[in-house]
C-alpha cells in the first residue's frame, strides 16, 4: 500500500482542516467581546443565552487585578449593548464612568453629603406604575389598611428588607425580634403618612421619625405601650439617623430629586465623594436599591445593573443579605446584574471562614452563572479556585493571562477570550491619565494600551 506523503502546516491551517477540534462558541446573537483564542469570534448576551437555556440566570461576576483590562471590558461591553437597545445603570464608587456617560450625552448623578441631588431608596416601582399613590398595600394586620394587590405586598417586602438590612449594616449586629417589629410598625406609619400627603413613597426621615415617636395605634398593634415601642426601636433609629441628619445627610434623606433623566441609555450614580467613607457599603446599598426600583418604575426590561467595587457591599452583613436577595430577583425584574471585584479572595475576605458574610458572598457567586476572570496571583487561585469550579489547568492558566485576556466560565463551558477594543472606544475606558498623561493615538487591536482596569 502506498504511503500518504507527509504534509506540514501551521496550527492555524490545521484548525480549518479539522474544524470540529475548535470551540463552537456561544452563537452569533449579542455583543462581540473579542477573539476566542481556541476558536473564532466570541459573542455574549445574557438575555439570549437565558432564553436558549444555556444559562439559568443572567448575572455576572467579573474578577481582575488592577491594570489587567477589567474596566475596559465592562465599559466597552455596556457601550456595545446600546446598539441592541439595552440600557445600563451603574453604581460608580470611584467616579470612573464619567467619560462613558458623556459619550452617551448624559451627566453622572453625583451624590455627595450636603449635595443637591437626593435619591429615595424606599421608592418602589409599584408606586409609579400608573395606579397612583394609594396602590402600596401593607400586609394584613400591619396597621396600614388594605387595597392594591400582590404588587403592593412585594413593594412592602422589599422596603422592609432594605430598611432591616441598612439597620443591620449600621448596628454591626443581628436585629432582635423587638427591633424588627419596630421597623415594621414604623414603615407602616410612614407609608400611611406619605399616602395621606399624596407622596409617592415614604422616606428615611419618615421612618426615623416613626421609630423615635411611635403612635399609640402602632403600640396597640404590637400589644405594648408607646414608651416601650420607642425603646425597642431606638438603637435602629439612632443609627439610621446618620443618613438623615448626620455626616451622611443630603443623599438619601428625602424624596427623589425631580427631573433626573432616567430614560438615558446610561444612568451613573457617582459615589466618589464618599469612596473613603466606612459607610460606603451602606451608601452603595441605598444607591443600588434606588436603581433597581427605578428600573422597575420605568418599566425597563433587559437592563444591565453594574455594581462596581462590590467588595464594599459584601463585607457588610446586612447589605450583603440584601444584595443576594436582589440578585435572586434578577429574572423577575428582567435585570442582568454585574458585580465587579479585584480578587477572587474578596469573596472570602469579607468575614471569617465560617461566617455568614462568606456564605452570602459564595451564594452571590452561585447566583451568577457567568464568571469572567482576568489575571490573578497564584495565591488567589490556590485559596479560591474551587469556588469557581476551576480545573487544575484553568487554575494554572489564570495566573499567566496577559492584559486584556480572560477566562470566561459560562454555565458549564469555558472560553479563553482576548478582549478587543475599537480605536473609538479607548477614550471611554482610559483610567491612567493621572499616571501617564494623554494617551497616544490608539490603533485597532487587543487591550494593551492605557487602561487602569
Amino acid at each position: 500500500m502506498p504511503r500518504v506523503p507527509a504534509h506540514i502546516a501551521t496550527t492555524r491551517h490545521l484548525s480549518v482542516a479539522y474544524p470540529l477540534a475548535t470551540e463552537a462558541g456561544l452563537g452569533h446573537q449579542g455583543v462581540l467581546i473579542g477573539q476566542d483564542v481556541l476558536g473564532g469570534s466570541f459573542v455574549y448576551d445574557p438575555f439570549v443565552l437565558y432564553r436558549q437555556g444555556v444559562i439559568t440566570n443572567p448575572n455576572m461576576v467579573v474578577f481582575g487585578q488592577i491594570g489587567r483590562g477589567k474596566s475596559s471590558f465592562v465599559k466597552s461591553y455596556l457601550w456595545r449593548q446600546a446598539v441592541f437597545g439595552r440600557r445600563a445603570w451603574v453604581v460608580d464608587p470611584k467616579g470612573e464612568y464619567g467619560p462613558l456617560a458623556r459619550a452617551w450625552g448624559v451627566a453622572p448623578v453625583a451624590l455627595r453629603p450636603g449635595g443637591s441631588v437626593r435619591l429615595n431608596p424606599l421608592d418602589t416601582g409599584e408606586l409609579n406604575n400608573g395606579a397612583g399613590p394609594g396602590n402600596d398595600r401593607q400586609p394584613d394586620g400591619a396597621g396600614g389598611g388594605a387595597g392594591g394587590g400582590a404588587g403592593g405586598d412585594e413593594a412592602w417586602r422589599r422596603r422592609v428588607e432594605l430598611t432591616a438590612s441598612l439597620a443591620v449594616a449600621c448596628l454591626g449586629r443581628h436585629l432582635v425580634p423587638r427591633e424588627r417589629a419596630a421597623i415594621d410598625a414604623a414603615l407602616t406609619e410612614a407609608t400611611e403618612r406619605s399616602r395621606t400627603a399624596q407622596m409617592p413613597a415614604p422616606t428615611l426621615p419618615d421612618v426615623v421619625e416613626s421609630l423615635l415617636d411611635p403612635s399609640a395605634n402602632a403600640a396597640r398593634q404590637l400589644r405594648t405601650d408607646q414608651p416601650t415601642l420607642m425603646e425597642d426601636g431606638r438603637d435602629v433609629a439612632l443609627e439610621l439617623r446618620r443618613l438623615v441628619y448626620g455626616d451622611l445627610r443630603g443623599m438619601f434623606d428625602g424624596p427623589t430629586t425631580p427631573g433626573l433623566r432616567l430614560d438615558a441609555p446610561l444612568v451613573v450614580l457617582d459615589l466618589s465623594a464618599v469612596y473613603n467613607s466606612p459607610a460606603l457599603g451602606v451608601l452603595m446599598a441605598c444607591a443600588t436599591a434606588w436603581l433597581q426600583n427605578a428600573v422597575q418604575a420605568e418599566h425597563r426590561h433587559r437592563v444591565i445593573v453594574v455594581v462596581d467595587e462590590a467588595w464594599a457591599i459584601l463585607s457588610n452583613l446586612g447589605v450583603a443579605r440584601w444584595l443576594q436577595a436582589s440578585w435572586k430577583l434578577s429574572r423577575a425584574l428582567g435585570i442582568a446584574n454585574m458585580a465587579v471585584l479585584h480578587r477572587m479572595s474578596d469573596l472570602r475576605a469579607v468575614g471569617a471562614s465560617d461566617s455568614e458574610q462568606v456564605a452570602l458572598a459564595e451564594g452571590l457567586l452561585a447566583d451568577s452563572e457567568t464568571r469572567v476572570i482576568y489575571a490573578q496571583s497564584p495565591g488567589e487561585v490556590e485559596r479560591t479556585g474551587e469556588l469557581l469550579g476551576l480545573t487544575s489547568t484553568e487554575a494554572a492558566l489564570v495566573t499567566q493571562l496577559r492584559r486584556g485576556m480572560a477566562l470566561w466560565k459560562v454555565g458549564r463551558r469555558s472560553f479563553l477570550v482576548e478582549h478587543r477594543l475599537a480605536s473609538s472606544e479607548r477614550v471611554l475606558i482610559d483610567t491612567d491619565a493621572a499616571m501617564i498623561g494623554e494617551p497616544d493615538p490608539p490603533s485597532e487591536g487587543p487591550v494593551g494600551e492605557p487602561d487602569g482596569g
